[in-house]
């Protein structure tokens, strides 16, 4: 859970795309795009918070009147890639404290910015100039405003703020893995994996990154890549604990962040992670023992999948042939192969495609083959 709600509280998330703050070139962060960045994304949330029209009363006045936001990240991982430096170690922890610092102290600083031009968020502002000044007192005094430099502190004082909270990291798996980076602040879980989709079982997917790696370094060798290739099952349980700390000290909400443990893992190691995640000022964790669930979605091999979902891994060249049995039966007969109501489930052939939840469905498989919400 990253982001723990007041009744009728409601939170509009958005992700900066780390990835694209890397100089390639220098191998270092861009901190001036990575500001103006997150300076935008401030002021684009807290314009969804007005524009978003609210179908209950209750959560209308609480989303204007604490302006909520969490605003979090992807691609964390592809940017310490691109600056050479290993997730997990002392030096990308370093980096990645100097990142999130930079992410929390510029959305603050463009939140109180935006209470100058609009105000403050209604819940900070009192009946009498008294009780206002008490309330902002109040705020700076959180133990999370506590670790923010003095001179945002004065300027919440002084200005008000526009919203009660800016900062979260969501899981960000399905957009992350649209746009080809890595999802959340999770590091690469590998750089071929399979992943359980609606198409088969198990879908390969390939990191982009180390392909651009080796264009880019045609002498390296792609059976021995550099340290900074690590990934998350390769990294200690511990080094996951610590990663997630450290950010947390930055964000003012909670984090979604998964420690990757090994098969075996006894469950007084479990207990020490959480140990550790609590000492280190996180609000929540999650410890994931490989293998712990008859299934998972994401994994190394392709072990369980049938002959026929492994198929759709074969080279490009035989992808598409079809069993000529299969092209006379569909002649003979008038079954329609689709994902529109009432026709036959083109991923098993079995069952029927019915709306179910919102969803064209297959009543045999399970298949969602379109969604209409």
């Amino acid at each position: 859970m990253e982001q723990p709600l007041a009744p009728f509280s409601v939170c509009n998330l958005a992700a900066v795309n780390l990835a694209e703050m890397a100089d390639k070139e220098t191998k270092t962060v861009d901190f001036e795009k990575l500001k103006n960045t997150v300076a935008v994304g401030v002021r684009m949330q807290d314009n969804v918070i007005n524009a978003t029209p609210y179908f209950l009363e209750e959560n209308k006045k609480q989303a204007l009147g604490e302006r909520r936001v969490g605003l979090g990240v992807m691609g964390l991982h592809d940017l310490l890639i691109y600056c050479e430096t290993e997730y997990g170690s002392p030096e990308g922890n370093k980096l990645v404290d100097q990142v999130f610092e930079t992410i929390a102290t510029t959305a603050y600083k463009e939140s109180v910015e935006l209470a100058k031009e609009k105000g403050s968020f209604p819940f900070l502002t009192g009946e009498t100039l008294e009780e206002t000044n008490r309330l902002r007192q109040a705020f700076i005094n959180t133990g999370f405003m506590k670790k923010m430099p003095e001179e945002i502190r004065e300027s919440i004082v002084e200005n008000g703020i526009r919203n009660s909270h800016l900062l979260t990291v969501a899981p960000t798996g399905s957009t992350g893995t649209m746009v080809g980076v890595s999802t959340g602040l999770e590091p690469y879980f590998s750089f071929s994996y399979f992943r359980s989709g609606r198409l088969g079982k198990f879908i390969e997917v390939k990191a982009d990154i180390v392909q651009e790696y080796l264009d880019r370094n045609p002498e390296a060798d792609s059976s021995n890549l550099p340290n900074w290739f690590v990934t998350a099952m390769n990294l200690a349980p511990e080094a996951h604990a610590d990663v997630q700390c450290v950010i947390q000290r930055w964000i003012d909400s909670s984090i979604s962040k998964t420690v990757n443990a090994p098969k075996g893992y006894s469950v007084e190691q479990v207990e020490k992670v959480y140990e550790r995640l609590y000492r280190g000022g996180a609000k929540g964790g999650t410890v994931y023992v490989d293998g712990s669930r008859d299934s998972q979605v994401l994994t190394l091999k392709a072990e369980e999948n049938t002959n026929e979902q492994l198929s759709i891994f074969e080279k490009e060249d035989k992808q598409h042939v079809v069993l000529v049995e299969t092209i006379t039966d569909l002649r003979s007969t008038d079954v329609t192969i689709g994902s529109e109501v009432g026709n036959t489930c083109p991923v098993c052939r079995k069952g029927k495609v019915k709306e179910i939840g919102g969803c064209n469905t297959c009543t045999n498989c399970g298949a969602q083959l379109k969604c209409g919400l």
